[in-house]
């Protein structure tokens, strides 16, 4: 059935033409993004701070989703350039370079959830479950509810991820100090450029704009994966949602970026369009209809176990 809606996803593709050398709508994206950061924060003091705050919220969860569009070959042909487009690092915390190797692995579909394979899964072993102090397993079950995930899911990933990069960047796996290097002279600067020259605190910075906008990036991958046993039955969809659609670059129609990750986000709404019916059959109709609607099912309602249903995910194939 993968097989089947990457098929399909290309066919649409080669109606719409191969994508173009330089694909404009993403630069003139990304000159909104950090052109819009910059404006904003130099000019925070004459702004209301219910005008200047959510609006730096959005522009850093946006530019998260740029990363990601980034990472997958785009804007151009140049990987360096591509690079050097997602590299600042707004929210402070995330190096470019680790999210891009981190989320390709998370590509690798026949492993999507397994909570050993899979790097954005959010399923346990019972294995890991049990080296979870009690407080811990408060903090994991709390976050399978929407609201828990939202509140307490940015403090839980960014102290997991130092954590575990500390011991990376003692043993220097993977390159890990020369990343980590490159990443404190980008925060250096963004740092620089907020409290140096805008006055804007990095307490203040990190609690009005890092934080909410982690958790609006929480929000977009809290519902798109599930365990399953099919590949395609583990990637969700979630339509009629233009507003966060556009912040999360459409990546909420999870289906069509599994099955042609290399689809630019402004043509994935027309994709999805034309191929509707077969695309939520593959994926055994795995549908939200939209945020709203996730909150609903699962604002204090846990949307799955903690442990994967299956011990890890199976392969296909795979005898039960």
């Amino acid at each position: 059935m993968r097989e089947r809606a990457a098929a399909l996803c290309g066919a649409a593709a080669d109606e719409l033409g191969p994508v173009p050398a330089i694909e404009w709508p993403t630069l003139a994206l990304a000159a909104t993004i950090y052109l819009g950061w910059a404006a904003l924060t130099f000019w925070h003091a004459a702004l209301p701070p219910w005008l200047v705050y959510p609006a730096l919220t959005w522009l850093v969860a946006w530019q998260g989703s740029l990363q990601h569009e980034v990472l997958h070959g785009h804007p151009t042909r140049n990987r360096r350039l591509n690079d050097a487009l997602g590299f600042p690092p707004l929210s402070l915390w995330l190096p470019y370079a680790i999210y891009r190797r981190s989320h390709l692995r998370h590509h690798v579909d026949v492993r999507l959830t397994d909570p050993m394979d899979d790097p954005e899964s959010y399923y346990w072993t019972p294995d890991l479950w049990a080296t979870l102090s009690r407080p811990g397993r408060v903090l994991v079950g709390v976050q399978t509810m929407l609201a828990g995930r939202l509140i307490f899911g940015p403090a839980w990933s960014i102290c997991r991820f130092f954590y575990f990069q500390s011991q990376a960047v003692w043993r220097d796996e993977g390159l890990a100090r020369r990343i980590w290097a490159r990443h404190a002279l980008g925060v250096a600067a963004v740092l620089a450029w907020t409290w140096g020259v805008c006055g804007i605190g990095p307490l203040t910075y990190v609690l009005t704009v890092v934080y909410p906008a982690t958790a609006l990036l929480l929000l977009r991958s809290f519902a798109e994966h599930r365990a399953a046993e099919g590949v395609p039955e583990r990637i969700a969809l979630v339509e009629n949602a233009p507003l966060f659609g556009l912040l999360f670059l459409f990546n909420n129609l999870h289906v069509v970026h599994h099955a042609w990750p290399r689809m630019p986000w402004y043509r994935i709404p027309v994709l999805y369009r034309r191929n509707r019916t077969a695309l939520i059959a593959a994926n055994g109709g795995l549908v939200y209809d939209g945020y709203a609607d996730v909150a609903r099912r699962y604002l204090l309602t846990p949307h799955d176990s903690v442990l994967h249903p299956q011990g890890r995910a199976p392969a296909p194939g795979a005898p039960a």
